[in-house]
């Protein structure tokens, strides 16, 4: 069964955004997501994984009756957003718990635990063909 691991970003926590880290923090972040993705292609787990910008970079589009409607950000009032994820091809749900608990533990700022959220969700199959 495939699982989408959602990494989840708050800005109502105490960690500052990456981008004011010390150089070696940002540096074991970075090197710590490596070795995650390693350790996944070593186990046959590992389907695909990306980072993404942050929402000051993000748009909504929607659709309109003369084109789309596009609204750029950034978005104050989120307060949670996706800031990548991981798909991943394992047993059971119980094994995809333990690689998102795993993630979420990526250090920060002084080496500390994030402890970030991570929304694991199954991947769905695709309709019969006959639907």
């Amino acid at each position: 069964m495939k699982y989408m691991l959602l990494m989840q970003f708050s800005g109502q926590t105490d960690v500052p955004p990456i981008h004011t880290w010390a150089e070696e923090d940002v540096t074991a972040h970075i090197q710590f997501m490596r070795e995650t993705d390693r350790k996944l292609v070593e186990d046959g787990l590992f389907v695909d994984a990306q980072g993404l910008t942050g929402p000051d970079q993000a748009r909504i589009v929607r659709s309109g009756d003369g084109g789309p409607v596009i609204t750029d950000g950034p978005f104050p009032e989120t307060k949670e957003f996706l800031i990548g994820w991981w798909i991943i091809d394992c047993e059971s749900p119980e094994r995809a718990t333990e690689v998102a608990a795993y993630i979420s533990a990526a250090p920060g700022p002084g080496g500390k635990p994030l402890n970030m959220p991570i929304e694991v969700r199954q991947v769905m199959e695709a309709p019969p063909e006959e639907l």
